[in-house]
């Protein structure tokens, strides 16, 4: 063998070999790439969520008042009194609020028990197992997720 070819057989392990660490950086940079548009993807979702629930907290506290509403108005509307108006009048606009900033009351009573909104307070004979059939406390939603749980009354047929 030849100097020359020598020289060109070492020459093409170079390169051979510079190729192989070019493929294997460009193999990380493609992978580091994915990372990075999945982690981008991820705060995306993680800020959409934090800004969907931002409110979370205050409306949660609202609703202590709005089962305050719920009470007075019971009271009012019993007793023969104008002042009832004014609650009432009150009332439908701290729920046309809350249902404008997506909160929504669960609809329970009826319902079959859904331990995801339902708070089993109390359970009686009935004929149709785990149906709510009172509603103690009214619970929320806000947009898809529950804020605060119905807390219930169920039926067992082998109840109190």
């Amino acid at each position: 063998m030849t100097e020359k070819t020598q020289n060109i057989e070492e020459l093409n392990k170079k390169i051979e070999e510079q190729s192989k660490i070019i493929d294997d950086y460009t193999n990380i940079l493609k992978i580091l790439q994915a990372d990075f548009e999945n982690y981008v993807k991820r705060v995306e979702k993680e800020k959409e969520e934090f800004v969907k629930y931002s409110n979370h907290k205050i409306v949660a506290k609202l609703l202590t008042l709005a089962d305050d509403f719920d009470k007075a108005l019971d009271v009012v509307k019993k007793s023969d009194n104008k002042i009832a108006d004014g609650i009432e009048m009150i009332h439908k606009h701290l729920h046309k609020v809350l249902q404008e900033e997506g909160v929504l009351p669960i609809n329970a009573v009826g319902n079959k028990l859904d331990p995801y909104k339902h708070d089993v307070i109390d359970i009686v004979k009935g004929e149709e197992e785990d149906l709510v059939v009172e509603e103690i406390q009214r619970g929320y939603m806000i947009k898809d997720k529950v804020l605060r749980p119905s807390k219930v009354r169920i039926s067992k047929s082998g109840g109190k």
